[in-house]
């Protein structure tokens, strides 16, 4: 243990009683492995930030890692920015904590703004819980020079998290993640001053951004409102699920913005909890098993349309009550269909005389589907791609913003959504309220959500997808099913065939090599940290496998991008399916690999 060093592993550091406590109760009980696994790692900055579980340990979410995080990121930001001191930082929290480590999202925000305080750093520190993507556009709007927000979103109860966002608005990306984490390692003893949470009620440099914050977000989203008083006739109803989480004041406020009558809430989800007893996982990507009280809400209050937003409300799950009585649960690639569409008829209908389709842009992460580029080859607008992860997105935005372009919409597949660009993260509040316009607008014409996605396919072409994951805790099993990819029949050669479907191109963003591009080089950047292969097949489909950025995951995206003559959906969907399957068999052999399937 002492190797660790004389402050890291003493139990004088660990103020907070509950986490020493979990310390000393495993020296007394002579838990010398579980101890040696605690103290002897440490979290690494993934995506934009860290994400662990709450508890003991350096490998943990806790106080002292929180401080000595914030400690490495003042000793980074004081040598980025020589105005530090005048602009300040941004910090947010959501609803989580853990009785057991005494580890609540507030605390660690509020040692957060204490570290920067002790510094004499001005720091805005929301009053209350927000929603995640208050913490970006506060960054923006307040020209502070970063931002955290401590959440761990739609991930397991025991979670939490430490998202970091640099002064443009948009997550931190690579090399700002290395680099705090080698200032964070040069100063783990925690300062003078740094345990002193007083100090966010005491320091005159405190500042709570909370109603300036959300007066100007409420503004902002009028410039997504197009039909006020088409919603403030409606007779649509619609259910909003909060999840447990932060989401139920701010949807309601979004909601009132648009012109419409409240959402009904959903009243056992409606306050936080950080339980989140009343769900299996608090991810409404899950589909219809989480969103069982909705649903039955919905039925039981005649609304047709159901919104979910996750925990932290960056993201937005919907779902749409068909004639045959069943519920239709979008998938994220669906619903990106729909905005899509949605946002350029928008823009179509109101633009100025002048204005160019040139001009407009969309985006989407690589793992998404491609129905915005089909959109973009029929309508005339640019459609880019970028490495996954809302990072990536939220940069490039900015960076066509600076160039004069104009950002219409971007999407990730896993339900992350903004549209028009005034946070430069995915945003659950105002893509709630988006949706509920969209279907208020189409229900005067007597057209669903649903059926309105089929025109979308009809008129670009069908994209179907499937995506899921396996889970595989053994880090190494992970690196040989990618190594062998990448040396398949023979050193250095990737598979020409999946089974019986021919492939026709090959990307890989792990190493750079590309075989569609004249150079074989990767336009997307090297992402060396993470395992991703791109297949684009002679069929039409395009498959990726790719490790999690935080779980013990591998996921697969698979998609038929079929051409619009290309309508029948059930040879799409059977080709799809079979392609899949032979992927699992081929690629990642689940049972030689000891890979466990996804179950909700």
């Amino acid at each position: 243990m002492r190797r660790i060093g004389v402050v890291e592993g003493s139990l004088e550091t660990l103020l907070n009683p509950k986490t020493k406590e979990q310390i000393e109760n495993l020296i007394r009980n002579g838990m010398n492995k579980e101890l040696r696994d605690r103290l002897c790692c440490r979290m690494t900055f993934g995506t934009a930030g860290l994400r662990s579980a709450m508890g003991a340990g350096f490998c943990y979410i806790n106080d002292l890692t929180v401080i000595q995080s914030t400690q490495g990121m003042y000793k980074y930001l004081e040598r980025c920015f020589s105005d530090f001191k005048q602009r300040g930082c941004v910090v947010g929290y959501d609803t989580r904590g853990q009785v057991t480590s005494s580890c609540s999202s507030q605390r660690l925000a509020e040692l957060t703004a204490a570290v920067l305080l002790a510094k004499d750093v001005p720091v805005y520190l929301f009053s209350r819980y927000v929603p995640t993507p208050f913490v970006p556009y506060a960054v923006q709007e307040l020209r502070a020079v970063a931002g955290v927000m401590i959440t761990a979103s739609h991930n397991r109860k025991e979670d939490n998290g430490y998202k970091v966002y640099w002064e443009n608005g948009a997550q931190i990306t690579s090399p700002h993640d290395k680099e705090i984490l080698k200032c964070i390692e040069e100063c783990v003893e925690p300062w003078h001053g740094s345990w002193n949470d007083n100090l966010v009620n005491t320091s005159p440099l405190k500042r709570d951004p909370l109603q300036d914050i959300c007066r100007r977000y409420m503004e902002d989203l009028k410039k997504i409102c197009f039909y006020r008083e088409l919603n403030s006739q409606t007779t649509l109803k619609f259910v909003h699920s909060s999840f447990h989480g932060v989401g139920h004041d701010y949807v309601q406020l979004a909601f009132q913005v648009f012109g419409f009558k409240p959402p009904i809430p959903v009243p056992e989800q409606k306050d936080p909890d950080p339980d989140f007893s009343t769900v299996k996982c608090p991810n409404p990507e899950e589909g219809e098993s989480v969103l069982e009280l909705s649903l039955r809400l919905a039925e039981k209050e005649n609304a047709r349309v159901v919104l979910a937003t996750d925990p932290d409300a960056d993201r937005l799950a919907v779902a749409e009550l068909q004639e045959n009585g069943n519920w239709k649960v979008f998938t994220g690639n669906e619903l990106a269909a729909l905005f899509g569409w949605w946002m350029f008829d928008c823009w179509r209908k109101n633009k100025s005389r002048n204005a160019d389709v040139k001009n407009i842009y969309m985006l989407a992460t690589t793992v998404s589907s491609k129905i915005l580029k089909a959109i973009a080859l029929k309508e005339g607008f640019h459609f880019e791609e970028t490495l996954p992860g809302f990072k990536w997105i939220g940069s490039r935005i900015k960076n066509l913003l600076e160039n004069g372009k104009e950002v219409l919409f971007s999407f990730e597949e896993s339900i992350g959504f903004l549209c028009g660009t005034s946070v430069l993260d995915k945003d659950g509040v105002s893509a709630a309220v988006v949706v509920a316009e969209m279907a208020s607008y189409l229900e005067t014409v007597n057209i669903t959500l649903t059926q309105q996605l089929i025109k979308i396919y009809e008129k670009y072409g069908y994209h179907l997808s499937k995506t899921s994951y396996f889970l595989c805790y053994d880090p190494p099993t992970i690196k040989s099913i990618f190594e062998r990819l990448r040396n398949f029949d023979s050193p250095k050669e990737y598979p020409k065939f999946c089974g019986t479907f021919a492939i026709l191109h090959i990307r890989d963003v792990t190493t750079g090599y590309d075989s569609s591009q004249p150079n074989k080089k990767s336009v997307l950047p090297v992402s060396k940290n993470s395992q991703m292969i791109t297949f684009t097949f002679q069929n039409g489909c395009v498959a990726t496998l790719r490790t999690s950025g935080t779980e013990p995951k591998i996921k697969y995206y698979a998609e038929m991008c079929a051409l619009p003559e290309q309508s029948d959906t059930a040879l799409l969907e059977e080709e799809l399916k079979k392609l899949i399957e032979a992927l699992i068999e081929n690629f990642l052999e689940p049972s030689k690999n000891g890979l466990i399937w996804r179950s909700v």
